[in-house]
């Protein structure tokens, strides 16, 4: 479905694009430049993921990161890979590094979360 651009939109993109990494919801609005609310901004995130613009990742903070999934294409990330939750600049990034699991027999993995939490190179 062809869904019209905003401005709000067009900020969203920008931000996630210029950091190259996940972002929550909070920390988008205080980059974006425009006077905008969080629900729109939530709206805005949620369909950018229904259309396969952007995926989410929940981190162990219950907070939800959005990043460009143009930037994992790109990277050619393993499917099963981790993340990075920085403290200090409040972004996740994704990791080459593979997740490598195993489940008891009769048990059918359908998603995995696999965050890490701590500082990145930039914050230390």
């Amino acid at each position: 479905m062809k869904r019209r651009n905003t401005p709000t939109k067009e900020a969203v993109i920008n931000v996630l694009s210029k950091t190259g990494k996940a972002m929550s919801q909070s920390a988008i609005e205080k980059k974006i430049n425009l006077k905008s609310d969080r629900a729109t901004i939530y709206r805005v995130l949620n369909r950018f993921c229904e259309d396969g613009v952007l995926h989410k990742i929940v981190a162990e903070d219950g907070k939800q990161y959005f990043a460009l999934c143009v930037n994992c294409k790109e990277n050619k990330l393993p499917k099963n890979h981790f993340h990075f939750r920085c403290t200090s600049c409040q972004t996740i990034e994704c990791l080459h590094e593979p997740v490598h699991f195993s489940v008891p027999k009769n048990y059918s993995v359908e998603s995995i979360n696999c965050v890490l939490t701590g500082t990145c190179p930039k914050c230390i």
